[in-house]
């Protein structure tokens, strides 16, 4: 069950400005989540977003924000992204894999997880790329997303996975620039 560049879609969950801060580890979530996007954008890799009730917590982080494409934000009152209608609808929402980072881990990201592994959708969730409040219920999340199904990676595994290959001009590139 490997990851592939024409198969995936990088989802990014809730990472907001009010939210961030009171992330255990916020900041660094926000990194490794901007890394994914990053990398995505190169290899061509569809990219949704959402925010949970902007009004509320914030938009998106505006280093993240900026890199995004606008049709791919969606804002949402569920907590799972895959509630309701329109993710699905999205460019790249077609896709058969979901590579997912945010926040809150045993919240949002564990809701939509648990709804794209019931339509059927593979599912890999980047360890390093969510994050709760307490780390406890960080734990609790990726342990319960597993246990139902989900492959559990880390920025690197989707980056290789995503290239395939080494000894060519994408593969040089990606690594100069991002793997270091």
């Amino acid at each position: 069950m490997l990851m592939q560049a024409k198969d995936s879609t990088l989802l990014v969950i809730d990472l907001q400005e009010r939210l961030l801060p009171a992330i255990d580890g916020g900041s660094a979530v926000l990194e490794q989540a901007t890394w994914l996007v990053r990398v995505a954008q190169q290899l061509q890799v569809p990219i949704i977003a959402t925010e949970q009730y902007p009004k509320g917590l914030g938009t998106t982080a505006a280093g993240l924000r900026e890199l995004l494409p606008d049709e791919g934000l969606r804002e949402k009152i569920h907590f799972s992204a895959a509630a309701g209608a329109g993710l699905f609808d999205l460019p790249g929402g077609e896709r058969r894999q979901f590579i997912v980072c945010g926040a809150e881990t045993h919240v949002c990201v564990l809701q939509t997880v648990l709804e794209l592994l019931a339509v059927g959708r593979e599912v890999f969730v980047v360890d390093e790329a969510v994050g709760s409040r307490r780390p406890r219920d960080k734990a609790l999340g990726v342990a319960r997303m597993e246990r139902a199904g989900a492959v559990i990676v880390s920025r690197e595994m989707v980056a290789f996975e995503w290239l395939e290959q080494a000894g060519t001009d994408r593969f040089r590139a990606i690594s100069r620039e991002f793997i270091r």
